[in-house]
């Protein structure tokens, strides 16, 4: 915001003196709607003028938005919208982690001053989430919280999360979970992986499989680590290790870990938030020799600004390969963290690119 006061743009023809000079002293004062074009700018903004009778007048984006007006691409690069921005997708967020039961997308756009239709597109990205994976992810969390409570019931667990019957939150229980509640709260109690531990060009390899299937696939070079970190994972699960016919599938594991290109035809058990496994898809989708910067995942995923989330959901995955979050590089090409060691990352890069060339 400028250093002049606001009784300088007080009224209609001032606003419009300092709309017709680009006055940045009027930015943060007031913006300005175009009724043909259906946007609104900052008084500052180098679009070309509009006409007069086509203008009104707003003290704020979020008065503007109210009225139906979206920013047009120069007044969502100003620093003021974006603060504004996000502090309103702030105070939403609040809202649906204080609510007992979500709120309705209609009540959340009211509250925020929008149309729902704006509002779901910018808190999808502002967030990386719609609205409702939003809420779920949220009850996903206070469930596992709940859980963790020695002294609560499962019962118990489902209400304080807010599910409203039994019956709503096994339809769901899968999904959030990844095994029955019950399971969960016993630290994966009931639940069978089978694992084995073997060696591949990049080191130790350590391959689980539940009864959905693969959970993980880690790499390293002590193999007692990686047993340990999947103990981690699932500290009261039945962890059975490999016969014969498993260790086949590692078998597979390993030649696909050595030539990419030969594809996985196994059937993985993913295990994250909504946003994860947004992130993780998209990975799957990059081909083999190529890569993708954390940007343009974001980009693909819809939610352009969550850039240190992309990154962050990377960091999470522990199905290393069959999700390649080996592929995703920083923009300047810079190859940055990767869970198992940069080196491995630049190993599975390069006989990727190799593979490549081959089948040209």
């Amino acid at each position: 915001m400028g250093t002049r006061p606001p009784s300088d743009y007080a009224t209609d023809d001032a606003r419009w003196r300092a709309v017709q000079a680009r006055d940045a002293d009027a930015d943060g004062h007031f913006v300005y709607a175009v009724r043909t074009t259906g946007v609104y700018c900052r008084p500052s903004s180098p679009t070309r003028l509009p006409r007069r009778a086509n203008v009104e007048f707003f003290d704020s984006p979020r008065e503007a938005e109210a009225a139906g007006y979206r920013a047009s691409r120069r007044q969502q690069d100003g620093p003021d919208a974006a603060r504004e921005r996000t502090a309103l997708i702030a105070r939403a967020c609040r809202l649906i982690e204080s609510a007992e039961t979500p709120p309705s997308l209609a009540d959340l756009a009211m509250q925020a001053g929008m149309s729902p239709f704006h509002f779901h597109r910018v808190f999808k990205a502002e967030t990386g989430l719609t609205p409702k994976a939003y809420a779920s992810a949220r009850r996903a969390r206070r469930l596992r919280e709940e859980l963790g409570t020695p002294d609560a019931s499962v019962t118990d667990a489902i209400y304080e999360a807010g599910f409203n019957s039994n019956s709503r939150f096994y339809e769901a229980s899968d999904q959030l979970l990844g095994m029955r509640a019950r399971d969960y709260r016993a630290g994966g109690a009931g639940a069978v992986i089978r694992f084995a531990v073997g060696q591949c060009s990049l080191g130790a390899i350590l391959v689980a499989q539940s009864q959905r299937g693969i959970c993980a696939i880690l790499l390293g070079d002590d193999p007692d680590a990686l047993v340990r970190d999947l103990q981690d994972q699932f500290p009261r699960a039945r962890l059975i290790g490999g016969d014969t016919g498993f260790e086949r599938l590692v078998a597979q594991v390993v030649g696909f870990v050595e030539a990419p290109s030969v594809g996985l035809n196994l059937p993985l058990d993913v295990r994250g938030t909504a946003f994860q496994e947004r992130v993780w898809q998209a990975l799957r989708e990059i081909p083999p020799g190529r890569t993708a910067s954390y940007a343009e995942i974001a980009q693909r995923i819809g939610a352009p600004r969550a850039v240190r989330a992309v990154a962050q959901a990377c960091g999470a995955n522990r199905i290393a390969v069959a999700i390649p979050c080996h592929r995703v590089i920083r923009r300047d090409g810079d190859l940055s963290g990767y869970r198992w060691g940069v080196e491995r990352k630049r190993a599975l890069l390069g006989r990727e690119a190799g593979g490549s060339r081959d089948r040209k």
